[in-house]
């Protein structure tokens, strides 16, 4: 199977939509003569024309509105923020109209809408450029909240939210655009709300998505060495999100470790946390735990940046400790 960066994944995913309906385009800052601030859109503006794929100011509010009302009216607007973090701008038309419109008009108006960019930390980019807001919109009935954590989810998942009748929230990580894994090159669609087990184990489920998932698996390595077999569930969706699966998994391993790159207070690890201990507290042979970036904003400093986020180690020493070892 062929190998190709997270970016180019994408690209794919959009190219083939916009080439099945005529009535998806893409809109935002640089997407089209710029190719992208991460390339993304690299070659699209060529193909589709400046109709389809357009160049906004930096005025998320503005441009936001511009597509929900376009949604409303019959397209398929893909909307590209910079990054996430410039999106709170963009919030109220977000929460206020595309995820509310559909029950506001009695269901008479849909919002086939993609939000998507740059999302969560990326080294020393400062506090107010190094926010995960998964669980920001995943507060949020009406919204669909999606993060990938490869080239291949990227592009199923990407293609299943530009086809969805609701407006979904697509969150990619900054540092994962260059990252390579395998892609078919024939046509596929993931389906929403579906999670990937990405290790299969019988001691302990670690549950965790986007890049983050990364060190769950490196930790299981370390832990495989001394007998312990975790299993590692990639959500994929945020909202919804796979309960079966995880539920499931913890039947069988009587334990579990959530793993996530936002804030503790109200965070997913919460939600799934509480989920569990009211489908399967009798299967639990330790209290769930949980590892997240610490509770303070996000600094500058390389010292404090590596102070404030989970790593191998942790993970290791959370498992240890849930198998009392």
């Amino acid at each position: 199977m062929r190998v190709i960066q997270f970016r180019d994944a994408l690209n794919e995913a959009m190219n083939e939509e916009m080439r099945r309906d005529e009535n998806v385009y893409l809109m935002g800052e640089e997407v089209a003569e710029y190719n992208g601030a991460y390339k993304v859109s690299q070659g699209m503006l060529d193909e589709f024309g400046p109709k389809r794929v357009i160049d906004t100011p930096i005025a998320e509010l503005g441009f936001a509105g511009i597509a929900v009302g376009s949604a409303m009216n019959g397209l398929r607007p893909i909307v590209e923020f910079m990054t996430w973090n410039f999106a709170i701008l963009a919030a109220d038309q977000i929460i206020n109209s595309a995820a509310k419109m559909l029950q506001m008009s009695g269901g008479q108006f849909n919002v086939p809408i993609v939000f998507r960019g740059g999302n969560g930390t990326a080294g020393q980019l400062g506090a107010t450029h190094s926010q995960s807001f998964e669980a920001f919109y995943a507060h949020v009935p009406g919204l669909k909240v999606i993060t990938p954590s490869n080239p291949y989810d990227a592009k199923g998942l990407l293609k299943a939210a530009i086809r969805d009748d609701n407006p979904v929230i697509f969150l990619e990580s900054e540092r994962m655009y260059g990252e390579k894994g395998e892609v078919p090159e024939g046509e596929y669609v993931l389906p929403i709300g579906k999670a990937s087990i990405r290790r299969q184990g019988s001691d302990c489920t670690i549950v965790s998505f986007g890049k983050i998932i990364k060190i769950a698996e490196e930790a299981a390595e370390t832990l495989a060495k001394e007998g312990i077999n975790v299993e590692i569930i990639d959500l994929r969706t945020i909202r919804p999100w796979d309960e079966e699966c995880v539920i499931n998994s913890v039947k069988k391993t009587n334990r579990l470790l959530i793993v996530e790159e936002s804030w503790p207070v109200a965070s997913i690890a919460s939600e799934i946390t509480y989920r569990v201990q009211r489908e399967a507290f009798d299967y639990l042979d330790a209290p769930i735990k949980r590892l997240t970036q610490s509770d303070t904003p996000f600094a500058f400093s390389p010292t404090l940046i590596e102070e404030a986020l989970p790593h191998p180690k942790d993970v290791f020493d959370a498992v240890k400790s849930l198998m009392y070892r």
